[in-house]
Order: structure tokens, then C-alpha cells, then sequence
């Protein structure tokens, strides 16, 4: 965002990221997208435009969100391994409207990401960094996984976990009332 040109805060909300049994993954990432959305505006008020995102990657008919562990985080890099999967990034924007009320716009980006095959001892010298622990797929491709990936059909901004090229888009175009 700040190498975009947008001046912004950072919110974290207290939320928990959990999937319903069935849910697809693009109605998970926009549902906790939009969670994110309404706790910040309830907390922080309805005044100011508010964005937020989630991120999950698609293995199969897996769904990886971030890893409960360091095994967990070593089971998913050792399936993304030599692999093809989706990152899917859902958004909600909350623009204020008068007298306190918000309008609601959501929207998802997917990206097919394209893992080499990784040796145990890469899986185990990155999990030791602490970085997969937070990250959707257990990697961060701006990161120490960015030698993990052959190539990306899409947006790497997305992979990142925020499509900016969406976003400004979105941005750029007002609500229609």
C-alpha cells in the first residue's frame, strides 16, 4: 500500500480464522475478509475507509490456511513440493456513507503458483526462520520461499497477500448507490 502511494493504518482485529465444514475457499477467504472488515469498523468507526483481506491456498480440493505448527507447516511445504496450487486473496472495502453507515464492496483474486521440488533440508533450514508460521501455505513468496517458486500465472501481489493491482482499481471506482 505505502509503495502505492496510500496512506493508511495498520489494524490488526481480534478474530478467529475458522472454515466452515463445505465452505469453498473463494466464500472462506471473502467471509473472513469481511469479518475483518466489520471488527475494525465497529471498533474504529465508520468514518474512514477500511480494507482487509484474507489469504488461503488451494491444493487440490485441500485448503491450506496458516499452519497450526512447525509439523503442520512441514506437511504443507512437503505437498506444495513439485506442485501446482492457487493463491486466493478475498477483499472487502468499507466506505463510509452518510450518517454513519458503510457500503460494502468484496472481490477475490487467484493466482496459480508453481512450486520446484524442495529437499527436506530447505523444508526444515526455512521452517527454522519462523517465517511460514503466519503465512497462508506456510510461505512467504517476498520472502525466504521466493527461490521455492518456478513461476505464477497472475498477480504477485496476490501471492504476496494483497492484490494491489485490484485494489487500486477498486479504489479508483466509487460505490454506486
Amino acid at each position: 500500500m505505502e509503495d502505492a502511494g496510500y496512506v493508511f493504518r495498520v489494524v490488526i482485529p481480534e478474530i478467529k480464522e475458522v472454515s466452515h465444514g463445505g465452505e469453498a475457499p473463494e466464500a472462506y477467504a471473502i467471509r473472513m475478509a469481511q469479518q475483518k472488515a466489520g471488527w475494525v469498523v465497529e471498533r474504529e468507526g465508520r468514518d474512514e475507509i477500511v480494507l482487509a483481506a484474507d489469504t488461503v491456498v488451494v491444493l487440490d480440493d485441500l485448503t491450506l490456511g496458516k499452519p497450526r505448527d512447525e509439523s503442520d507447516a512441514r506437511q504443507m511445504l512437503q505437498r506444495l513440493s513439485g506442485r501446482q496450487h492457487i493463491v486466493i486473496t478475498g477483499c472487502c472495502l468499507s466506505l463510509p456513507e452518510p450518517e454513519g453507515q458503510t457500503k460494502l464492496r468484496t472481490f477475490q483474486d487467484g493466482t496459480r503458483v508453481w512450486f520446484r521440488s524442495l529437499a527436506e533440508e530447505e523444508i526444515t533450514a526455512y521452517i527454522a526462520t519462523g517465517e511460514p508460521m503466519d503465512k497462508a501455505g506456510a510461505y512467504a513468496i517476498q520472502g525466504g520461499a521466493a527461490g521455492f517458486v518456478e513461476k505464477i500465472d497472475g498477480s504477485f501481489t496476490n501471492v504476496v497477500g494483497l492484490p494491489m493491482e485490484r485494489v487500486a482499481a477498486e479504489l479508483a471506482h466509487p460505490i454506486p448507490s
